[in-house]
């Protein structure tokens, strides 16, 4: 059975013949490190070119002890030593979206390895809701500019001498991107293993028919498509964290969504399912910082930046 998506998508049928390409010639596919941080269950990925030593790091985290306030760096650490070690060159610094449970390392890596901040256009959307809620003033834009680039649907790229496509895929988020990099998917918050099922639509702006149509684009690329989760729950039942599967294996046995089940059904099940939730336990902080590409507000008149937090508003 074929996944439901429309008749025309130049973008993603631009990346499905990339990842064809990529599944065929080795020299193609990117080198994946994945780095999981157990505190937010999130997994930062280091993705190179073989050839060139090109890299783009992707959905960095920054430590982060709520009941002190106080940040560190020992995730990022983990990164830079990854990237010295293999003589790498980053490029790039991706983030797949304003990310609600961890606070984004990307300036301190910025820092100390280069390469371009980049998010989805859509941040734009983000950064307006969440300003408001945080009434953070008009000395904070609501433009994008707190990224060196803002990635448009279907924009191509590259990493070294390998071929990236972005694709927005909203309904976690508005401003939610994966990118193919070879025969690679990086999907952020859309989808989880398929035993645990897929992402909440319950954020300002989330819509839970916006999330059905964007898995089912990216479970219309090809059935080899390798796809890279930002998070990992350990579903019941299973004793080991996972973050890497296929197209195929989601198609067959997503817990939510796989081939078979409508939209309808989606919707029906992902709101029911959303009202249970909790939110994240560092939402507030998170993203407070990452519409602001992970910097901390600016210091107050003692030197000391401040982290709000809105009583009776969401």
């Amino acid at each position: 059975m074929e996944a439901a998506v429309t008749d025309t998508d130049p973008a993603r049928d631009q990346a499905a013949e990339q990842v064809r390409k990529a599944a065929a010639d080795a020299t193609l596919r990117p080198t994946i490190a994945g780095f999981f941080d157990e505190a937010t269950n999130t997994i930062t990925y280091v993705v190179s070119d073989p050839a060139t030593g090109e890299a783009a790091i992707i959905d960095s985290v920054l430590d982060f002890e709520a009941a002190s306030g106080r940040t560190s760096n020992g995730s990022a650490d983990r990164i830079i030593e990854y990237v010295k070690t293999n003589d790498l060159t980053v490029t790039w610094l991706i983030e797949t979206h304003a990310h609600a449970d961890h606070i984004s390392a990307a300036p301190y890596l910025q820092e100390r390895l280069g390469g371009k901040l980049a998010i989805g256009k859509d941040i734009i959307r983000v950064q307006e809701v969440f300003g408001k809620l945080f009434n953070a003033g008009t000395d904070f834009e609501r433009d994008g500019s707190q990224f060196d680039h803002l990635f448009e649907d279907g924009e191509s790229f590259a990493i070294g001498k390998l071929g990236g496509i972005a694709l927005h895929v909203p309904g976690h988020t508005p401003a939610d991107m994966a990118f193919i990099v070879g025969d690679a998917a990086f999907v952020g918050d859309t989808i989880f293993m398929p035993d645990f099922g897929t992402a909440r639509a319950d954020f300002p702006g989330g819509d839970a028919g916006e999330l059905f149509r964007s898995i089912r684009r990216l479970l219309s690329l090809p059935d080899e498509t390798r796809l890279f989760l930002c998070h990992d729950y350990k579903a019941p039942g299973r004793d080991d964290y996972a973050w890497e599967t296929t197209v195929k294996q989601q198609r067959e046995e997503n817990v939510h969504v796989k081939d078979g089940v409508t939209e309808d059904q989606f919707v029906e099940m992902r709101t029911s399912r959303d009202r249970t939730l909790a939110m994240p336990t560092l939402i507030m902080p998170s993203v407070q910082v990452n519409i602001r590409g992970g910097r901390l507000p600016e210091p107050e008149d003692n030197g000391v930046s401040y982290i709000k937090i809105p009583v009776n508003a969401v």
